[in-house]
């Protein structure tokens, strides 16, 4: 039997903690037999976990012989690592344990040095500060999970279980997979990724800045067929010098900021209004509807449709 064992460290987060135990304990093969035997696992029998204590049956040896290590995230993600704990992980990769994080829990397992070189993720919320904290890690604050091999990570919340249905179906296949999908109440495959989520807001400019005034104009006419030359004139300069301002103050092109802006507003309106998706298109200044379909999805992940159905 395939033994999973879920880290509980200090400041746990318990929804991350709960969904492994669950997905795991629940799932069950073709016969009728368990897929996983479960252990929860801590450096102190009992664990800090917020609104309650967590007694955990295994310390870290528990590790130790486990087919997956799942590493949940905490409160302060950014907390120094306990050296016991780190031991415990690397002694488990050098084992060839696979080895997962669910939400910040990718900040638990980065601190191991493990993930150095890497693509993973993590909730979009923190993905900036993992990027900080880690620089040798390559964040994609885009998707719902990353699968290296022996290494996993995931996005926050929900995405946890994502990453425990990819995980069985490695495991014991679709069929099994798509079973606890169902006993989670959740399909085995969600369309797009947390890029969904991703709250676009503008890129913010300090108070004062030259481009203040010309970034207030860009909102008021997102509707326009707005060039580089058309912007350049407004702002009064070259549009080498205006590239140039925005790169510094913005940390992006004029019409990638315009396109991003342009997307926010229709996140906006398929959100709050009933338009259809050819109008808002319009609205936000996308010449067809086939071009904001486009956009929208290379934004986002998913297209307008799909977006209105979950957040409308």
């Amino acid at each position: 039997m395939h033994t999973v064992a879920v880290l509980a460290l200090d400041q746990v987060i318990p929804f991350d903690l709960s969904t492994p135990i669950e997905v795991f304990s629940r799932t069950r093969l073709p016969d009728g037999r368990p897929g996983y035997q479960v252990r929860v696992c801590a450096e102190r029998d009992e664990i800090d976990a917020g609104a309650f204590a967590v007694r955990a049956p295994w310390g870290l040896e528990g590790l130790a012989g486990a087919d997956t290590v799942i590493v949940p995230g905490v409160a302060e993600p950014t907390a120094p690592l306990s050296p016991a704990v780190r031991d415990a992980l690397r002694a488990a990769a050098a084992a060839g344990t696979r080895i997962a994080s669910i939400c910040v829990g990718t900040f638990s397992l980065a601190a191991t040095g493990l993930l150095d070189g890497l693509r993973v993720t993590t909730h979009w919320g923190a993905a900036a500060l993992l990027a900080a904290t880690h620089p040798a890690l390559d964040v994609d604050p885009d998707v719902l999970y990353v699968d290296n091999g022996q290494f996993l990570t995931s996005a926050g919340a929900a995405a946890g279980l994502d990453l425990c249905l990819h995980m069985i179906r490695r495991d014991y296949g679709s069929a099994v997979a798509a079973d606890a999908a169902r006993l989670s109440v959740m399909p085995l495959e969600r369309e797009g990724g947390q890029a969904q989520f991703i709250v676009h807001d503008h890129v913010p400019t300090p108070h004062g800045s030259e481009l203040e005034a010309l970034l207030t104009w860009l909102r008021e006419n997102l509707a326009r067929d707005l060039t580089l030359t058309d912007i350049a004139e407004r702002a009064g300069t070259s549009t080498r010098t205006l590239i140039r301002r925005f790169r510094d103050q913005t940390g992006t092109t004029p019409l990638q900021w315009l396109h991003r802006a342009r997307i926010r507003q229709a996140q906006h309106l398929l959100e709050t209004t009933a338009h259809s998706v050819e109008r808002i298109g319009h609205q936000v200044g996308f010449a067809s509807p086939t071009t904001f379909r486009d956009r929208f999805k290379r934004t986002t992940g998913v297209s307008p449709q799909t977006y209105r159905r979950t957040f409308a």
